[in-house]
């Protein structure tokens, strides 16, 4: 699963720097850049990022009162990182709940130990109903519910939703496999499907059927047979309960 991120940093070399060390990190992906806190105010209102990393910068207050008036609005506040060049706000960041504090220049040991840390204390779980495809500048963020299928074609994936769209992202099959809801099984090469969808699975044929007001085949291989052998046990127990 994801965690959304955003930076707020008026320095270019900074933040490219910081993103650089970032983008190392799959489950990491940018919702919002800002250069202030008036506009990252807006961005984290916007957006509802897990993560905010912060330079505190040389007038580094206006930030904790950002987070203040963040508190005023809503329930549970993000993550933050506050970063500067001294430890000047170390305290100010302590007192306002900031998760980690980093020194400049950006250090790649500190960023990873900070992230190893928050995955340890705070995992994605599986509940997550939206996932980000990321091409370069353009997050296109999809809600999971309505993904019927993914198929893969070499280097390309493409997602086909419930209203007959079809979204494709420049990612392998296998980057999206562990990052999507436990509903998501992954039954050939080709396809990882939306088992909420399935409707019937012949092994005669080895098909697995999708029902979404019109039926779809999707094949299944030999090499993931023991997935929807699971699979096959979990929709039984659920129909069971259903009859009962």
């Amino acid at each position: 699963m994801d965690y959304t991120y955003n930076i707020i940093d008026s320095d270019a070399t900074s933040k490219l720097q910081l993103q650089l060390y970032l983008e190392e990190h799959d489950d990491l992906v940018c919702a919002g850049e800002d250069t202030n806190a008036n506009a990252g105010l807006n961005s984290i209102l916007k957006y509802n990022p897990d993560l905010v990393l912060v330079n505190l910068g040389e007038d580094g207050m206006e930030y904790f009162q950002m987070v203040t008036e963040l508190n005023q609005y809503m329930q549970t506040l993000p993550i933050i990182i506050g970063y500067a060049k001294s430890k000047k706000y170390a305290y100010n960041a302590i007192k306002s709940g900031f998760f980690d504090y980093w020194i400049m220049p950006h250090n790649e040991f500190d960023v990873r130990k900070t992230i190893l840390r928050l995955r340890k204390l705070y995992p994605k779980l599986d509940t997550q109903s939206t996932i980000c495809l990321k091409s370069y500048k353009d997050y296109r963020y999809l809600d999971t519910n309505n993904i019927l299928y993914l198929k893969s074609d070499n280097n390309t994936t493409d997602f086909f939703m419930k209203d007959g769209t079809v979204i494709s992202a420049f990612k392998t099959l296998k980057s999206f496999e562990n990052k999507l809801p436990k509903d998501f099984i992954r039954v050939h090469q080709s396809y990882i499907i939306n088992s909420t969808y399935i409707s019937r699975i012949n092994y005669g044929k080895s098909i697995c059927s999708l029902n979404y007001g019109k039926e779809e085949e999707l094949p299944f291989s030999k090499t993931y047979k023991d997935k929807v052998d699971r699979l096959k046990e979990n929709l039984s127990k659920t129909a069971t309960k259903a009859l009962s």
